[in-house]
């Protein structure tokens, strides 16, 4: 049975995409690494032989950096204006991070992520207050006293969804910037970026993309309170006509942040990201959450909104990786993740090995 029929037409527009990847057999690890499509490899191939060969022309990965920054802004509906590129999620999160003033409060939630947690954990040494509660209590936990909320959407030990709608209404009310990590989230789960003060993620994971590049999208509104720590020659609006001297000449969006780019990643990661954006999110949801669907079920599960399953079979990372399917090992348990280029194939032979 094909991976269309069994996972409904709503799954189609993805399944379409499977010839744009290279054959990969058992791969169940998105939530680690991604699959890049035959393009994003083809891409970093040539800038490689550019470099070996002495050619590397370093204003043409230019478009590369620019065609990433739009294709991103399309994903999570921002203007490609309000979109920083830089090469991880922990650089990006200091940045705003500093912002938060002494005597400032900070919400995160407890067990997050350490890119995200310990540049907040950090501030505590010029008096910000960190104030930890469980996934589940974040939206609550925001009161008059909360400068920023720092979180991810997605939490990467287990996929436990984070409830966006009431986090937004919180923030809102009480006049919180939020600080939303959507590296487990961006390219499966529909992020709408103009709720959220900052929006940002590693490009590596579920958009399919080399590591070494990052995105961050700011409120427009909120571009003036972010001291640029990172600044350098990038950060300028015309980066190569300003090499040298001050003044400070910073460019007038998100883009004030960028870090200088790493140019194969770059190359790779435009191609990549387009292609996410081009297939759609929806789509891609659909695909991701009917595979994760089948593996729940197949598990005797409780259904989920998340495209993480973990498996809490004591001995699961073994069974899995004598079938050869690649899955990885976080807080202790098997973790599994759905995600293009893997098929419904692959979930089967999960299950065959976790259940037999």
């Amino acid at each position: 049975m094909s991976s269309s029929s069994t996972l409904g037409g709503a799954a189609a527009p993805a399944t379409a995409a499977l010839d744009q990847f290279p054959v990969v057999r058992g791969h169940l690890d998105a939530a680690t690494s991604g699959i890049p499509p035959v393009a994003a490899v083809a891409a970093m191939r040539d800038a490689v032989t550019a470099w070996a060969e002495g050619r590397i022309d370093g204003p043409g990965f230019d478009g590369a950096v620019d065609r990433s920054r739009c294709a991103f802004a399309r994903l999570v509906g921002a203007e490609s204006g309000d979109v920083a590129c830089g090469a991880n999620v922990s650089v990006f999160a200091g940045l705003v991070a500093a912002s938060v003033p002494p005597g400032g409060e900070v919400v995160v939630a407890r067990g997050d992520f350490t890119s995200v947690l310990f540049p907040m954990l950090a501030q505590e040494r010029r008096g910000v207050d960190i104030r930890e509660v469980a996934l589940e209590q974040v939206p609550e936990a925001i009161d008059g006293r909360t400068a920023l909320v720092a979180v991810s959407a997605v939490q990467s030990s287990d996929g436990r969804l984070l409830d966006l709608d009431a986090l937004a209404a919180a923030a809102e009310h009480h006049g919180s910037d939020v600080f939303l990590d959507v590296t487990q989230a961006a390219g499966w789960l529909p992020i709408h970026a103009r709720r959220f003060t900052y929006v940002c993620g590693g490009a590596y994971k579920w958009l399919l993309s080399p590591r070494g590049t990052a995105f961050l999208a700011v409120r427009p509104e909120a571009l003036e309170r972010l001291t640029p720590h990172t600044a350098g020659w990038y950060s300028a609006q015309e980066p190569w006509a300003t090499c040298y001297g001050g003044p400070l000449r910073l460019a007038p969006g998100a883009k004030r942040f960028d870090v200088s780019p790493s140019w194969t990643c770059w190359s790779g990661t435009a191609p990549a990201v387009e292609l996410v954006a081009e297939i759609g999110v929806e789509a891609l949801s659909a695909y991701d959450l009917a595979l994760a669907g089948h593996l729940r079920e197949g598990l005797g599960m409780p259904p989920s909104g998340s495209a993480i399953v973990i498996a809490e079979h004591s001995d699961a990372a073994a069974r899995l990786r004598r079938a050869g399917i690649r899955a990885s090992v976080r807080a202790g348990r098997a973790r599994m993740s759905c995600h293009l280029p893997a098929t419904i194939a692959d979930v089967d032979r999960a299950l065959e090995a976790l259940t037999r």
